[in-house]
């Protein structure tokens, strides 16, 4: 490392989820679990985090760099959250604060040749017509999950770049997806595949192979890997390849969710 400083990011925090399907992004169903308001997506403060990376290796990052995010406390829309960067291990390691409280951790890296994994070692998967209510069967350890295509518009990225605040100019001037939408994928390979509650993303681990660029037709290849019981709150984690144009492998993401909170079961 070159010692390069990475100046403290700060960003608005906005709630790009109000309308969805999960509701603790909504603020009324997000106080009842206990929360001040609906949750900020993690992948959105994921896409802060990124910012970082961008900052100091730039484009290459998101065509083989490395990155862990862990959420520890909410964001809430409209309050600032202040992303720091600091050299360590090789890498950087990065958090995310806001209203004083460390709300998100991880770390970034360069990798210079990560071996790229095989479409054909990931089965392909189509989101059923009907979907089933997410439980243990569901989601059981082996499952194969995929998403319906989804076309990369320049209306969809330019508006992702204004919902998640990003002010790098790379991804407008270069057609770039920004990594934020490729994390987000993972997120609808769960939504797309079983009926979920209220749930909350956890963590993620990523290693980036390619940068997407807008107007690909981006898809996933994902299996269920963990499906377990901790402190009362039910975890899924699924192992996934962000792949674009059916051929090009974007990403592989290791993507931790609660699928069932504790609040669900102790209601139940």
């Amino acid at each position: 490392m070159s010692g390069i400083a990475i100046a403290p990011y700060r960003v608005e925090a906005y709630n790009t989820a109000h309308f969805s399907e999960n509701k603790i992004h909504d603020d009324e169903v997000a106080r009842r679990y206990g929360f001040s308001g609906g949750l900020v997506p993690g992948v959105d403060v994921y896409a802060y985090m990124t910012h970082a990376a961008l900052a100091r290796w730039g484009r290459a990052w998101l065509e083989r760099g490395r990155a862990e995010c862990r959420f520890l406390k909410p964001v809430y829309e409209g309050e600032i959250a202040t992303v720091t960067a600091v050299e360590s291990d090789g890498g950087l390691a990065i958090a995310v604060e806001s209203r004083g409280e460390p709300c998100a951790s991880g770390a970034a890296f360069m990798t210079e040749a990560p071996v790229v994994p095989k479409l054909a070692d990931f089965g392909e998967a189509q989101p059923p017509a009907t979907r089933p209510p997410a439980d243990e069967q569901t989601l059981a350890p082996g499952r194969t999950l995929g998403i319906a295509p989804f076309r990369l518009t320049p209306e969809f990225a330019e508006r992702h770049l204004r919902d998640v605040r990003e002010t790098d100019p790379i991804y407008a001037r270069e057609g770039l997806a920004h990594p934020g939408t490729i994390l987000r994928l993972c997120n609808w390979v769960l939504a797309q595949n079983v009926v979920l509650g209220p749930w909350i993303h956890v963590g993620s681990n990523l290693q980036n192979f390619a940068a997407a660029r807008v107007d690909d037709e981006l898809t996933v290849r994902a299996r269920v890997t963990g499906n377990y019981e901790r402190k009362g709150h039910r975890f899924v984690e699924i192992d996934a390849l962000a792949v674009a144009n059916g051929s090009t492998v974007l990403a592989r993401i290791a993507h931790t969710a609660i699928y069932r909170p504790r609040q669900v079961e102790a209601a139940a």
